[in-house]
């Protein structure tokens, strides 16, 4: 059985920022609705990255690096909130898992492996977005996930080709989990 681990990183060394960005092509390319229209290159994606790298290492944002036996093999981003009304919500983005990976489970550990680092944050709430007519917004409402909103027509991935961008919201804690679903 493989060791796999979610860990956040603050840091980034260029043999990990490499990684991540073949990771992020690679899921872009199979098909990944993950900021990118496939077909994509690392110089398409790298100063995205950059932004995500930027701000792990100012302390705003985490990035959660899924490991499977010690290799890099997906990862996500734990973006802060600014206000300091908001401090107990956080944002998930950029979920992927490698595609010489998926089906195995991993995707599921990344996204529990994400909540754990947001509750030992003192996070209480997260939200994530999701592209319409990807069928994902159903794995994530397997873990936890509501649906409290659309924004239609938000995301154009081709001409004529617009999809809503789903708005889903996850309580970390059964206080917050209350606040969601009053019969929790």
């Amino acid at each position: 059985m493989p060791e796999v681990d979610v860990r956040p990183v603050t840091a980034v060394d260029d043999t990990l920022r490499a990684e991540l960005l073949a990771c992020w092509v690679d899921v872009t390319n199979a098909g990944g609705a993950v900021g990118f229209v496939p077909p994509v290159t690392a110089d398409d994606v790298a100063p995205v990255l950059d932004k995500l790298v930027e701000g792990a290492a100012a302390g705003r944002d985490v990035l959660c690096v899924l490991a499977v036996d010690g290799a890099t093999a997906g990862f996500a981003a734990l973006t802060a909130n600014g206000s300091p009304l908001r401090r107990h919500w956080g944002s998930v983005v950029r979920v992927q898992v490698h595609p010489s990976r998926q089906g195995d489970g991993l995707g599921r550990a990344l996204v529990l492996g994400v909540h754990r680092i947001a509750r030992e944050r003192g996070y209480e709430f997260l939200t994530l977005s999701t592209r319409d007519g990807t069928g994902v917004d159903a794995f994530y409402r397997g873990l936890g996930y509501t649906e409290v909103g659309r924004l239609p027509g938000a995301i154009r991935v081709a001409p004529g080709d617009d999809r809503d961008e789903i708005l889903l919201v996850c309580p970390l804690g059964t206080t917050a989990a209350r606040l969601v679903d009053p019969d929790a």
